[in-house]
């Protein structure tokens, strides 16, 4: 079966571009484009794709609010997209749902592994950027909220789950974690879904910011 996708951007360009590469590939089909945010929700609960790229500024309904639709109704996965690679709403993204972001300026294969890697359940997080700006936005909303947010939240967990949920806030994968653990790349996935579950979290992005917020990590961890 096809990867169904929906590209929305303003830019008819963008659009175009990102369809057409995306277009392109036998295992993935562009099912609609959207030029606003409305436009996108819209498209996404007629179309019901796998995976909606969107862009985090957008006429009419921002990607954020679109964001925030499309994944409370929907098991679309949202990829957001935007111009600069330190954007404060990427933060907001990741809280509304969406499995990582891309910087418009993405390169052709990386692109599409995004989208394949997405719509496998996986999200965004290998790449340092990603995790460096997690750590830092939620570094500054602890500061900016003043929030009591306790390690207690992971008592739940059990001593490999609370490793697990570590090394995923430092960017491993589940091949790497399996190797660290010395246990198989199964297992590991048990352990996610586990920590997924237990803590109530939509994905690995937000096992992430949890791993941030409660103290388990802190920025800098795990970075050379």
């Amino acid at each position: 079966m096809s990867i169904r996708v929906v590209v929305a951007d303003d830019q008819e360009l963008v659009r175009s571009g990102f369809s057409m590469i995306l277009e392109a590939q036998r295992d993935i089909e562009v099912v609609a484009e959207a030029g606003d945010g409305a436009e996108a929700v819209a498209a996404v609960r007629r179309h019901t794709p796998d995976v909606l790229l969107l862009d985090i500024r957008m006429p009419v309904m921002d990607g954020l609010e679109a964001a925030r639709r499309v994944c409370g109704q929907s098991a679309c996965k949202v990829v957001m997209l935007t111009t600069f690679d330190l954007d404060e709403y990427v933060y907001e993204a990741l809280y509304a749902g969406a499995s990582g972001f891309l910087l418009k300026d993405v390169r052709r294969d990386d692109l599409v592994h995004a989208v394949r890697v997405v719509a496998a359940g996986d999200s965004l997080l290998a790449p340092t950027v990603t995790r460096r700006l997690v750590a830092d936005l939620v570094r500054r909303r602890r500061q900016e909220a003043a929030a009591e947010v306790t390690p207690q939240r992971l008592e739940v967990l059990t001593a490999r789950e609370v490793e697990t949920l570590r090394m995923l806030a430092r960017g491993l994968s589940n091949a790497e974690i399996a190797g660290a653990l010395f246990v198989s790349e199964h297992t590991v996935k048990t352990h996610v879904s586990n920590v997924l579950s237990k803590l109530g979290l939509r994905d690995r992005v937000q096992a992430v910011i949890c791993a941030y917020e409660t103290g388990l990590v802190t920025p800098g961890d795990g970075e050379s």
